[in-house]
């Protein structure tokens, strides 16, 4: 295990450069031998939540463990592009949801492109392309003429037509940058700009095309977080839904009307917050869940039940700490993660509002 860089990680109210050594050194010990990173030891992996903890190592300067994580994927990816819902323990072959759903797959391409913009390998950039290629090909499989993208396909190959906004929301951020891939390595991809900007357009425009599940707080903040909604858009949708699901304090709502505040919904809307350019609200967000924070481990409790004073589920979870490491890192001006979060190079894709 090599020394953290934590510079860009330390954060008032937040982080020591001591705390961010332990969340990264936290992570690094659940991560396996082969790359994987799940949940914690005993727990599933999924593909979505393995990437976010790699992309949290990449802040630290561990890109070794980092690129094993991608190496992990790549060995792994099913024949059509995908990769299978839930591993028990991060083992490949102990499948325990063999449905495909299409935001856990897209992630990748985003988390390639942060270990790209980290560590200006070219050479892992061309070997984990195909990978890539593929991964968005299966996504892009269950578009829907309205833009957005189905949520699932079965193990039997059953594709589900239904969408959800927040995993929508996560597949435009990550068709964004696997077209930077591709632009880096002068292979365009027309078709791939074509799709994400109809689902910008989905998103902007049309909610009636995803399942309600507006009591969800992702549902709120993500097409923030995911670069669909930027500007006044951006800011509009933050202030219409903060009272609802931000409590004073505390950190934010999964789910309301539930007392329940979640590390990983809170480190995201501060990310996303920060993307506005609303850096002390986002700061405050972070300051507000250090209650969550174990110091035996450096890792993060998933959730905390107010009403009852309870920490609930009793899990320390990496993806928990993933996101807030990659909230931080933002704040602390970690060039990659804020090309990647930020994006304002990232391309939009041929958006039918503005593109005719």
């Amino acid at each position: 295990m090599t020394t953290p860089r934590t510079e860009h990680l330390v954060l008032p109210g937040v982080l020591t450069a001591e705390q961010a050594a332990a969340t990264v050194a936290g992570i690094l010990r659940v991560q396996r031998e082969d790359g994987a990173i799940p949940w914690f030891r005993g727990h599933h992996l999924d593909p979505w939540d393995h990437v976010e903890a790699a992309m949290a190592l990449d802040t630290a300067g561990e890109h070794t463990a980092a690129e094993r994580a991608y190496d992990w994927l790549a060995r792994h990816q099913n024949g059509d592009g995908s990769w299978y819902a839930a591993y028990a323990d991060g083992a490949h072959d102990d499948v325990t949801d063999r449905g495909r759903e299409t935001n856990f797959v897209a992630y990748i391409a985003v988390g390639v492109w942060h270990h790209y913009l980290s560590t200006g390998d070219d050479t892992f950039l061309d070997r984990m392309w195909p990978t890539v290629y593929a991964a968005i090909e299966f996504v892009l499989g269950l578009q829907q003429p309205g833009g957005q993208i189905g949520w699932r396909r079965d193990d039997d190959g059953t594709p589900t037509a239904d969408a959800l906004l927040t995993g929508s929301s996560s597949v435009y951020h990550a068709l964004r940058c696997a077209l930077a891939i591709a632009e880096q390595r002068e292979e365009p991809q027309p078709d791939w700009e074509l799709a994400a900007g109809a689902l910008r357009h989905a998103i902007r425009r049309h909610p009636e095309r995803f399942l309600d599940k507006d009591r969800y707080s992702m549902d709120w903040y993500y097409p923030v977080l995911g670069g669909a909604l930027t500007g006044t858009e951006a800011k509009s949708r933050m202030e219409e839904g903060w009272d609802r699901f931000v409590v004073p304090g505390l950190g934010v709502r999964c789910v309301v009307p539930n007392p329940w505040v979640t590390g990983g919904e809170s480190a995201e809307l501060a990310l996303a917050l920060w993307a506005m350019g609303e850096s002390d609200r986002a700061l405050d967000i972070l300051q507000s869940i250090q209650h969550l924070r174990d110091e035996e481990s450096g890792l993060y409790w998933t959730g905390y039940v107010f009403d009852d004073d309870a920490i609930w589920p009793r899990e320390l979870t990496t993806w928990t700490a993933g996101s807030l490491l990659l909230a931080v890192a933002a704040l602390g001006g970690h060039e990659a993660t804020c090309a990647v979060f930020g994006g304002e190079h990232l391309p939009r894709g041929l958006d039918p509002d503005c593109c005719p």
